[in-house]
């Protein structure tokens, strides 16, 4: 995203005719950068104005490109649904078995969560704690709707035959998303971000 220097032959423009940042380059750095004040403030809410100092810009200069800074955290749930469904999308493609791949999901949750500490603790919604209600719906929404994929998934296990008479889809898609509830939480403590080597265990033991 930064640009390259300038040779050292070269002369530097006049501050008046230095490239600006496109508009859509300048939403993502404001993204990023509040996503890594999320990462940062483990239990503290991230003002505009703090956003701003940090970009070292206005506050007016935020409000150019979004219109709230609840529009920003809507931006950012954009990107996690986009994100994972686009993971559960190749996962259901590449993998026949249904039980795999309602265990390569939750996986999939909780390995997005351990590179994205900041978008975790959206995904937890502590991070949306003080702020509009409709983020905190639209996060529930995101649950649901990943649970109805895992859910869709069992139940291709069970026409596959992998699984016990009385095998229920939906019961074992609740554990698997109760079981990953936690594990975000987990990740969402200072000093445990790093992946937790017994998830894939414990995911198929929940399935057995």
């Amino acid at each position: 995203m930064s640009e390259a220097a300038p040779s050292a032959d070269a002369a530097a423009p006049p501050p008046a005719a230095r490239r600006r940042a496109a508009p859509g380059q300048r939403r993502e750095q404001i993204l990023q950068c509040l996503a890594g004040m999320l990462e940062e403030a483990s239990a503290e809410r991230v003002t505009t104005s703090a956003l701003a100092a940090r970009l070292q810009v206005s506050e007016a200069a935020l409000y150019r490109h979004f219109a709230s800074k609840a529009q920003m955290f809507e931006a950012l749930i954009d990107f996690i649904e986009s994100s994972l469904f686009s993971l559960i999308g190749q996962i259901e493609t590449q993998q026949p078995s249904g039980l795999v791949q309602a265990a390569h999901m939750v996986q999939a949750l909780l390995a997005f969560a351990d590179r994205n500490p900041g978008l975790c603790r959206v995904l937890v919604g502590d991070a949306l704690v003080g702020e509009h209600a409709r983020l905190r719906e639209r996060v529930q929404r995101l649950h649901a709707r990943l649970e109805a994929s895992v859910r869709q998934s069992l139940k291709l296990a069970r026409q596959q035959g992998d699984v016990l008479p009385g095998f229920d889809p939906a019961e074992r898609a609740r554990w698997l998303l109760t079981y990953a509830s936690g594990g975000l939480v987990l990740r969402c403590r200072p000093g445990t971000r790093m992946a937790q080597p017994g998830d894939e265990a414990a995911l198929f033991a929940l399935l057995a």
